[in-house]
């Protein structure tokens, strides 16, 4: 019975830490949206890609930042998810920063860089999101592989 409560308390604080992160992600997507729509360009000061903005903020932040580790061996190999979800949450943070920045002291970058600051938010956010899925396909095939048990280890060895 304690256990289960523990399992319940444990599997609480996870939903309110990956909420916790959709929120941080949705608020660098806010700033981004307001950063470009300072530069007087029709289509970034739209409702649409303001709240698209804040949309994948949040699901990228959610999906791609607490990716289930692959088992440890050292394989010489470069993990492609953990790859995915560094340099994604290194390019819409660091698009976030600049977008606050530019916010804060009244700056309106030239229009080559705003959408470098657009895209690498967005770019940055499709990577945490694509590496969030990748990284929880691995582990629901691992565990597949693991439920099938003795089973499946027959049939591969005839």
């Amino acid at each position: 019975m304690i256990a289960r409560e523990l399992m319940m308390v444990s599997r609480a604080a996870h939903v309110l830490q990956r909420t916790g992160l959709a929120m941080a992600g949705a608020m660098g997507g806010t700033f981004v949206a307001a950063q470009l729509a300072k530069g007087h360009i029709a289509f970034f000061g739209t409702l649409a890609f303001i709240a698209t903005t804040i949309v994948v903020g949040a699901v990228g932040f959610y999906l791609g930042i607490d990716i289930p580790k692959p088992t440890v061996r050292v394989t010489g190999r470069i993990d492609a998810v953990e790859l995915l979800s560094a340099g994604g949450i290194f390019l819409a943070a660091l698009a976030a920063l600049v977008s606050v920045y530019g916010i804060v002291f009244d700056e309106i970058p030239p229009r080559a860089w705003e959408f470098v600051f657009g895209s690498s938010w967005f770019g940055g956010d499709v990577m945490l999101a694509i590496a969030g899925l990748a990284g929880r396909q691995r582990l629901a095939q691992k565990v597949a592989v693991a439920s099938a048990g003795p089973i499946r280890d027959q049939r591969m060895k005839r």
